[in-house]
């Protein structure tokens, strides 16, 4: 099931009904980046200003700069799974709205999430996940726990971020979470697939409307093979 999904929702992607929504997700994932990347930098060179590595040897400072550049492309990469957590919950209803509508024609359409709850629950899985990152970057210098402490964070919070949000457009969110819960081997696995998308350059920044249609199947997927579990209905309490 997870292939399949996979491949209809890299077809979503591209589709002329998603196009409008791929470039606006496209610029306000280059935004949100460039900002960031703006801040760090301004950040470093006060710090270097103000702490001078040596005085006797000024090379250190440009050498320190042209360091800390290169390491913001590092520390970029796990800012990333946030950007693309607040994006998602940004475009999320506009998306999943075509993806059920061209793929799912004879089911009920779900009931789109407020702007202001979906944001505040991104917010928080946002807030949530440049936690997780920022003790992930921790442990960047330590062979053999870097990649799989990046891996397996990131798998988890974009399974559960995405799930949910494309699920809660049919049920109310604990009901969502708790679907999430029972099909933790699906959805990890559908959640380790984003987090593999998350670390290849350029194509990470469709993960936020990959995952967003990626889900939307998922959830259908798993609504059809056990129905008795969340029953999915338009007439959402939450």
């Amino acid at each position: 099931m997870l292939i399949q999904a996979a491949f209809a929702a890299l077809r979503q992607v591209f589709s002329p009904p998603l196009r409008a929504i791929l470039w606006k997700s496209l610029a306000l994932t280059l935004g949100l980046l460039v900002v960031i990347w703006f801040a760090l930098t301004k950040a470093i060179g006060w710090f270097l200003s103000n702490h001078h590595l040596s005085v006797d040897y000024p090379f250190l400072d440009t050498l320190a700069v042209f360091f800390a550049g290169a390491g913001l492309f590092v520390g970029l990469a796990y800012v990333m799974p946030a950007v693309s957590i607040l994006v998602a919950g940004y475009f999320l209803d506009d998306a999943a709205e075509i993806v059920e509508r061209t793929d799912f024609p004879n089911d009920a359409p779900g009931i789109a999430l407020p702007l202001g709850k979906a944001m505040l629950y991104a917010l928080r899985f946002a807030g949530l996940a440049l936690l997780v990152n920022l003790v992930a970057l921790i442990l960047f210098f330590v062979p053999g726990v870097n990649l799989i402490a990046f891996f397996g964070a990131n798998a988890y919070l974009l399974s559960r971020e995405y799930f949910e949000l494309a699920a809660g457009r049919f049920r109310p969110m604990p009901e969502a979470g708790a679907m999430r819960r029972h099909y933790g081997f699906t959805t990890m696995a559908a959640g380790a697939l984003l987090a593999g998308l998350m670390v290849v350059p350029v194509l990470n920044l469709l993960t936020p409307l990959f995952g967003i249609a990626l889900m939307v199947h998922v959830h259908k997927g798993l609504s059809r093979r056990h129905p008795a579990i969340g029953q999915e209905t338009p007439s959402r309490l939450s």
